[in-house]
C-alpha cells in the first residue's frame, strides 16, 4: 500500500485551498463573479480525491472549502416558486474571500517583488541560463495544482487497466530523489517529460511525482512552464 511507502505533508510551502479554487477558476476561464458553481465543485473535489490518492496529507482547510462549495452547490439547485423572494445569489459567498485573497496576494507579491504563481513555492530569481532559454516568451513558475495537472496528462497516456505495483523492495522515493539530482547536477536542467521512460508505468508516475514534490520542500528544485510551448522544465538550485 501507498501509505505504507511514503507520505507528503502540505506544510505552509505549498498553495492552500483558495488556490486551489483560483486555478480551477483561471484553467475555466471563468468569472468570479460568475463561477459554473457545480463544475468548480466537480472539479475541486476530484483534485482533492486525486491528493487522497497519492498520499498527500493537507490541511483540513481544504475540506472545509470542498463543503462550503458543496452547500453553495445545493443551494443553487433549490427552485424558485412563485411569490418567493429570490434569494442573493449564493456564489456571492465565495467570490468576496476570493477577490480579499487576491488582493492579499498581489499586495505580497508587490512587498516581495515576486511573480505571484507560486511565490510561496520557489523563490530563486531565473537565472542566466534560463533567461536565455525563455528569451523568446514568457516564463512562469510553476505551482502544486499546474503540477498536478502536468501527472494527470501523462497518467492518461497508460491503460486504466494497469495496475500499480508500489511496494518497498520496487520503488523508494529517496531514491528516485537520488536519481533526479544525478540528472540535474549533470545537466543543470530538464525537462519535465524527460524524466518518465518511453513504457512509462503508474508507479513510476507517482513515485516521480512524490518525489518532485520533496524535492521542492527541500529546497532543491525550481520548476518552470514555457507560456508559448507550455514546456516545464526543472531546474537545480
Amino acid at each position: 500500500m501507498l501509505d505504507e511507502i511514503y507520505k507528503v505533508k502540505l506544510d505552509d510551502i505549498f498553495e492552500g485551498p483558495m488556490d486551489l479554487l483560483i486555478h480551477l477558476i483561471k484553467k475555466n476561464e471563468v468569472d468570479i463573479y460568475d463561477i459554473p458553481i457545480a463544475q468548480i465543485t466537480n472539479q475541486y473535489l476530484s483534485y482533492i480525491e486525486w491528493m487522497k490518492s497519492m498520499n498527500i496529507d493537507f490541511a483540513g482547510d481544504f475540506i472545509v472549502l470542498a463543503a462550503t462549495l458543496t452547500q453553495i452547490k445545493s443551494r443553487m439547485l433549490i427552485p424558485i416558486h412563485d411569490g418567493e423572494e429570490e434569494e442573493e445569489d449564493p456564489r456571492l459567498e465565495i467570490a468576496g474571500p476570493l477577490l480579499e485573497y487576491l488582493q492579499i496576494k498581489s499586495a505580497a507579491e508587490q512587498l516581495a517583488g515576486r511573480n505571484f504563481l507560486g511565490e510561496d513555492t520557489f523563490i530563486r530569481n531565473p537565472s542566466k541560463e534560463e533567461r536565455q532559454m525563455y528569451s523568446e516568451g514568457e516564463m512562469v513558475k510553476v505551482g502544486l495544482f499546474e503540477l498536478i495537472d502536468a501527472f494527470q496528462k501523462i497518467l492518461e497516456t497508460i491503460s486504466p487497466d494497469q495496475r500499480v505495483d508500489i511496494t518497498p523492495d520496487k520503488v523508494s522515493v529517496r531514491d528516485r530523489i537520488t536519481e533526479i539530482v544525478d540528472i540535474l547536477e549533470a545537466e543543470e536542467s530538464t525537462a519535465f517529460d524527460a524524466l518518465f521512460s518511453k513504457n512509462v508505468d503508474k508507479s513510476e508516475v507517482i513515485i516521480t511525482f512524490l518525489a518532485i514534490l520533496e524535492m521542492v520542500k527541500l529546497n532543491l528544485v525550481r520548476i518552470v512552464q514555457h507560456v508559448q510551448t507550455g514546456i516545464i522544465r526543472l531546474f537545480y538550485l
